[in-house]
């Protein structure tokens, strides 16, 4: 449409749009067609687009501390899995162990923080543990060796 003239209505014209829009069929199969609105019901949310945003796109990292280092904490076994060294090992805990200190000491406010701190000796324990039976495992699994012959029995069959 062009551009609104000097004493054109604004609210005629948008008016005028959406009827055309109707008449083409642009508001047909809508994903929400004849449900409510989410999020209408509730209390007013200053914050409701970045909610949404982080809902949306899967954005992870953003949040109170409490919340991050709960999920942190589901995880922090998978992370441990993943180093090589026993130092690496410590090193995981003991980052995790001060932030969770640091966290419970927040001026801040937001929700509380009931994650636990992880004892470092027990925690490379349990790593050792997870790492043998992990190699027990991919040793059932391997094929054994093929025989190995002889020198001489090579020798005699021609090949080397």
């Amino acid at each position: 449409m062009a551009p609104l003239r000097r004493g054109e209505d604004e609210a005629r014209r948008a008016r005028l749009i959406v009827d055309r829009a109707v008449a083409r069929g642009d508001f047909d199969n809508l994903a929400l067609a004849g449900k409510p609105i989410p999020g209408l019901g509730e209390a007013h949310d200053p914050d409701w687009w970045v909610k949404g945003l982080i809902q949306r796109e899967n954005i992870t990292g953003l949040g109170p501390r409490a919340i991050l280092l709960r999920t942190e904490d589901a995880e922090l076994d998978a992370r441990l899995d993943r180093q090589y060294t026993e130092r690496q090992v410590r090193e995981v805990l003991e980052d995790f162990n001060y932030r969770v200190v640091d966290a419970r000491r927040q001026l801040l406010g937001g929700p509380p923080v009931v994650t636990k701190l992880r004892d470092v000796d027990a925690e490379v324990q349990r790593w050792r543990d997870r790492r043998a039976a992990a190699r027990r495992a991919a040793d059932a699994e391997a094929p054994p060796p093929p025989p190995r012959t002889s020198f001489w029995r090579r020798l005699w069959r021609g090949r080397s």
